[in-house]
């Protein structure tokens, strides 16, 4: 009869009580890979919401540029919204100077732009951070050139036909995609600029995001701080977090974070799944995320191109000029 045990002795068989163990196994299993999944969804979906909002603040509320003709040109191709762009929204507020995105109306993120710092990913009903002091606003407005000009007031044109030439071939777009988009080109030679070109909507004044450039600008900062013996590139990188020898990452110089040979587990493939696109779109101290990264290869040994070297030394360079953001302007 349905319920009773399968043997006369009131007992369960071996082979029932097997099959019993394979189902109760399998049920757990499927549940650990349910909730792995859920988790790998989640992440996926907030890592494309933030970089929806984010990249439309800057290239907004930086630069000046149409939210929708961005989207279209720059997020929309991008390998991580392609599966999910059908579900994607952004609303952009001119007013309250933020940008609002989410997928299939859930996993919002929120990027609030904030004056001459650029644009922040806030978590909820959080406020972005307070405004820099009066007193650097006077400084800056006070600060003299440190460099000559390199251009006149005019648009450079190129000086000969190989430059015109070349500048024809990189705004030139295929009959199909992948489009090139490009923005602007400026070509400097022995400390002036021979040319220069710029997109429809775009002018020499315009600030445009620089992406991996920022990368070379950190380590210009860093090279300064080095001139004026304030680092040393040859010594343990100055991170709090590493200071004690027996901590594996202590063995990390600056000169191995800027040559990305950090060792550090922070791969960046472009995925919405890395560990560096966790930290710039989910996390709200990137720097600290990046340094709490374990080891993969000794450091000095491995090449392996990371944002988050470059986080960790933008800390470096924070903290090295007094710790907050009015010092570091």
């Amino acid at each position: 009869m349905p319920g009773q045990p399968s043997t006369l002795d009131g007992k369960t068989s071996p082979r029932r009580r097997s099959r019993n163990v394979i189902l109760s196994v399998a049920a757990v299993a499927v549940l650990f890979a349910a909730v792995w999944l859920a988790r790998r969804l989640d992440q996926s979906l907030r890592v494309a919401t933030g970089l929806v909002s984010h990249t439309l603040c800057s290239e907004t509320f930086v630069c000046g540029l149409n939210p929708d003709q961005v989207y279209e040109e720059i997020l929309r191709p991008m390998p991580a919204l392609r599966r999910i762009r059908w579900a994607v929204r952004f609303h952009i507020d001119r007013g309250r100077r933020e940008v609002r995105a989410s997928a299939a109306g859930k996993f919002e993120s929120r990027a609030v732009y904030r004056d001459r710092l650029g644009c922040i990913l806030v978590r909820g009903d959080e406020p972005p951070r307070l405004p820099l002091t009066e007193a650097v606003d006077a400084h800056e407005r006070a600060a003299a050139p440190l460099l000559p000009e390199i251009a006149g007031p005019a648009l450079v044109e190129p000086l000969n036909d190989g430059l015109r030439a070349a500048l024809d071939r990189a705004f030139a777009e295929p009959a199909q995609g992948p489009y090139r988009r490009v923005k602007a080109i400026v070509i400097a030679h022995n400390g002036h600029v021979v040319a220069e070109r710029y997109a429809p909507g775009v002018d020499r004044a315009m600030p445009l995001i620089g992406y991996s450039v920022s990368k070379s600008v950190i380590n210009a900062m860093v090279g300064i701080l080095v001139r004026q013996g304030r680092l040393s590139v040859e010594q343990p990188a100055p991170v709090p977090a590493w200071r004690e020898p027996s901590n594996p990452r202590h063995a990390i110089t600056l000169d191995s974070l800027l040559r990305m040979t950090s060792g550090l587990a922070l791969d960046e493939k472009g995925l919405a799944l890395d560990p560096v696109a966790r930290m710039l779109y989910l996390e709200r101290d990137m720097a600290e995320f990046a340094e709490r990264a374990p080891l993969q290869s000794a450091p000095g040994r491995t090449w392996n191109y990371s944002g988050g070297n470059t986080l960790i030394l933008s800390r470096v360079v924070r903290d090295a000029v007094g710790g907050n953001a009015d010092d570091v302007l």
